[in-house]
């Protein structure tokens, strides 16, 4: 008889990223059935708490990406339901996934972070950037994830149409000074950074495409730079984990000129994607954490939480 404790893993949901959860969902329960842990899957719908209820799981792993599965509220309907889970709470979830808070945290902390600023789609008159913003610059959903809805805009003639395919997915809207450079990322585990790991897209920027299909980034884990820039790194990325109260785990991606001396944090993601493709499996196997041993870390993690 397996006296292992049951695990709910809740993926898919209704959010832009719903076929990237399932993809994290399922790699996983496979993680969990290999170290021998009973599991069901449950989804988020209008079911998602009467089928936590009747499943009574001693705890959930939140395999969700975007919307409620990152924002707190999932994570708030545990607490509720008084079912401990992996990963950040409610209040850490919801600013963390809020990029325009995110960079209010990192100002107050001393963090460097891009210029920025807030829009909002207005379909009745065009809209201008100031100068502090200017050409190129990044427009993107102020809460989305896995690139969805960002576009690099070169000119203002654009920009309206950039500001209206990202309005699809949700207002606000960020405009951020384009940095040209190289992409890192800063895996969190357990209060600990991770090695950097170097984004390299085949495309001209990370976008959705470039992370979820084979062959379209490469990353190098340990990224070949100075041990000290390395350091610096991570130091920004331990200080907005905990500036944020993230828990248990994250990922801060941050941009670097070509001669590495100007870094500039991007986002904290308090809900890491964990498919075969994801970056943060890449930085724990770089020290020697296989993917089923970062699950299993994960799931005691909210196991020892009562909530």
């Amino acid at each position: 008889m397996n006296d292992k404790p049951l695990v709910a893993v809740v993926m898919g949901g209704m959010s832009a990223e719903r076929a990237i959860s399932l993809q994290t969902g399922t790699a996983v329960c496979h993680a969990l059935e290999m170290l021998g842990y009973r599991f069901v899957t449950i989804d988020f719908d209008d079911a998602f708490v009467d089928s936590v209820r009747a499943h009574r799981p001693a705890a959930v792993f939140n395999a969700l990406h975007g919307g409620a599965g990152e924002d707190g509220t999932v994570a708030a309907l545990l607490e509720w339901l008084k079912v401990p889970y992996q990963g950040s709470g409610v209040l850490a979830s919801a600013v963390a996934m809020d990029k325009w808070l995110t960079k209010a945290v990192m100002r107050f902390n001393d963090i460097p972070t891009p210029t920025a600023l807030l829009l909002h789609e207005r379909p009745d008159r065009p809209v201008s950037l100031p100068e502090r913003v200017g050409f190129p610059c990044v427009v993107k959903p102020a809460a989305q994830g896995s690139a969805v809805g960002v576009a690099i805009v070169r000119s203002a003639q654009e920009l309206n149409n950039a500001l209206r395919a990202a309005g699809e997915h949700g207002q606000p809207i960020l405009a951020e000074r384009y940095i040209e450079g190289r992409e890192f990322t800063i895996a969190i585990l357990d209060d600990q950074a991770l090695p950097v790991v170097e984004i390299q897209p085949r495309d001209s920027f990370y976008t959705y495409e470039s992370k979820y299909t084979p062959g379209a980034s490469v990353h190098t884990a340990p990224a070949r730079i100075p041990p000290e820039r390395a350091a610096c790194m991570q130091d920004f990325a331990l200080r907005l984990h905990r500036a944020l109260g993230c828990r248990d785990y994250s990922r801060v991606d941050l941009l670097a000129d070509a001669s590495l001396d100007s870094l500039y944090v991007l986002e904290c993601n308090a809900l890491p994607g964990l498919t075969p493709l994801s970056l943060f499996p890449d930085a724990a196997a770089a020290v020697g954490i296989s993917f089923e041993a970062l699950i299993d870390t994960l799931v005691r993690s909210a196991l020892s939480r009562c909530v």
